[in-house]
């Protein structure tokens, strides 16, 4: 048990620093890209080790440092590895489980879901205060889990499509799905074993090296899918090559539709609280269950989807505030922060 004391000790870390209104495209400041650009794989400075409270001990598996991903026997940029599909299969089970391992998401997920709402209603001219203002609107939740987003988003009129890493996340998907006429309209994509993200879809049926890659995005190209509006939200640091990851997630958007990205920005802040903080101290999420190092800085995110045709048009971050228990939107994007882009060209 974390006694109030401590909790309160890191209100000024998890707070916003200024409380100013939040602009509508943070890219468009100058001092956005005054400082220089960060690097992942050269990122290997560990932040100061009085981010970690004495009480709290860390393995020396977790210090920030980048660790090359382990993708040897692949034959592509992008995938995840066996510990990350292992790690998510875990906990599969407990999706719905508001007070269990994904109670976070859970507590984030509206203020998720009115960042989505604002910007993708005024992208494609819908009404925000209607019902269902993505009626007619083709949405595809890449790393979809147990569907926490993509539920939502079908009761608000969209036609969702949910792909995921896990197929135990699938299931559990469907299974909840189904209990709500509203919803049991998503479809869900996973074949056989499947290891989804930045295009691979791996048969780990008996895991003795890799038996079958096939590109995922590929195979929906091919069925000629198309989305208005593609998302990954909490996705992109699990992957081996942001940048193939973003070309895949740009190769399912229409021309002139949208992409939504959230992720957690590579800082000391980031470190003290997502990591320490959620995972060692509060427990709220498994140890381990992010690397630091994987991690994107804003910077290094617009840059990667520029690269893939994507023009980055809003970006805020999401703040929690540990005496209230809930999550806003803000300009503060040290930790949690989504990015909001248009598809300019093929």
């Amino acid at each position: 048990m974390v006694s109030k004391h401590l909790l309160t000790r890191f209100v000024n870390v998890t707070r916003p620093i200024l409380h100013r209104p939040r602009p509508t495209n943070l890219c468009a400041y100058p001092d956005f890209f005054a400082h220089k650009l960060q690097t992942r794989r050269y990122s290997d400075t560990p932040p100061p080790s009085a981010a970690a409270p004495a009480s709290v001990s860390l393995p020396s598996s977790e210090a920030p440092v980048y660790t090359p991903p382990s993708v040897s026997n692949l034959n592509s940029k992008s995938s995840l590895n066996e510990a990350e599909l292992k790690k998510f299969a875990a906990i599969a089970e407990t999706w719905w489980d508001a007070d269990g391992p994904f109670k976070p998401l859970h507590a984030m997920n509206p203020t998720r879901l009115a960042f989505i709402r604002s910007t993708l209603c005024r992208h494609f001219g819908k009404d925000p205060h209607c019902t269902r203002p993505f009626e007619g609107l083709k949405f595809v939740d890449v790393g979809c889990g147990g569907g926490i987003l993509s539920e939502p988003l079908a009761r608000m009129g969209a036609t969702v499509t949910g792909v995921d890493a896990v197929e135990k996340n699938i299931k559990i998907a469907h299974l909840h799905a189904d209990l709500d006429p509203l919803t049991s309209s998503i479809e869900y994509r996973c074949t056989t074993a499947v290891l989804f993200a930045g295009g691979l879809d791996l048969d780990l049926s008996e895991w003795t090296g890799v038996n079958k890659v096939v590109p995922v995005e590929e195979k929906l190209v091919e069925e000629q899918r198309k989305f208005d509006a593609v998302l990954a939200l909490e996705v992109i640091e699990h992957v081996a090559d942001p940048a193939e990851f973003c070309k895949s997630l740009s190769a399912l958007t229409n021309l002139g539709g949208a992409t939504v990205i959230s992720t957690i920005n590579r800082s000391m802040r980031a470190y003290a609280t997502a990591i320490v903080l959620a995972e060692y101290v509060l427990h709220w999420l498994p140890r381990g269950t992010h690397q630091w190092s994987s991690f994107l800085t804003p910077e290094e995110l617009v840059l990667i989807l520029e690269r893939a045709s994507i023009s980055v048009q809003e970006m805020a971050g999401f703040v929690y505030d540990p005496l209230t228990g809930r999550w806003s939107i803000s300009d503060d994007i040290s930790v949690n922060f989504i990015a909001y882009g248009t598809k300019n060209s093929e």
